[in-house]
């Protein structure tokens, strides 16, 4: 008994790490050890993920929602690796050196804590709507404007040079909210506390 309950730790961590809630959390077992070459492969494929790049592994499932996303995939985006657990296999899949891709949810009244934005769990507020981005560096130098839609799970994601320290302006129907961004190594990859005025 004590022994499945100290095996189940280790989700336990990756879940509150990934910093969203899960609906869903994989099973555990006990017996599994650490996953082979062949069990790292294998979850890829099994989620449709083989032969995809770290950059098109995130790009497709920031953009899952509701019934699209996996139950039973968690997905959560470190500065230096996305990690990918099923619940009895894990692999990583490296970042970029030269970039960091952060997620944001703008939002009106409802939000969630997150530090590391889980690709399969975290679901913002504000659905298919249009976005207007504005990033800064920290001497006002603008690094990214651009016009985008949230995703299915309310999030828009961007890809940022790395080191970068500055500002981020969100805006939508008018209303907007800018935030302290950086893209350095403890860094968070995901932004929920912006909510818009």
């Amino acid at each position: 008994m004590i022994s499945r309950r100290l095996a189940a730790v280790p989700v336990a961590v990756a879940l509150l790490l990934a910093g969203c809630s899960s609906s869903s959390t994989p099973s555990s077992d006990a017996e599994t050890g650490a996953p082979a070459a062949a069990d790292a492969s294998s979850l890829l494929r099994d989620f449709g993920l083989d032969g995809m790049d770290t950059r098109e592994v995130i790009d497709h499932l920031d953009r899952l929602g509701g019934d699209e996303r996996p139950t039973n995939l968690i997905a959560s985006i470190r500065t230096d690796e996305v990690v990918l657990s099923d619940g009895t296999r894990e692999t990583t899949l490296p970042m970029p050196a030269d970039e960091l891709y952060v997620s944001m949810a703008p939002y009106v009244d409802q939000t969630h804590d997150c530090f590391f934005h889980s690709l399969t769990t975290c679901q913002g507020e504000l659905v298919d709507a249009d976005v207007d981005i504005l990033v800064r560096d920290d001497q006002g130098e603008v690094v990214l404007e651009e016009t985008t839609t949230t995703y299915a799970n309310g999030f828009v994601g961007v890809w940022l040079p790395r080191d970068l320290t500055g500002t981020v302006v969100l805006t939508v129907d008018g209303r907007s909210v800018e935030a302290p961004l950086s893209t350095t190594a403890d860094s968070a990859t995901c932004l929920t506390g912006l909510q818009l005025a």
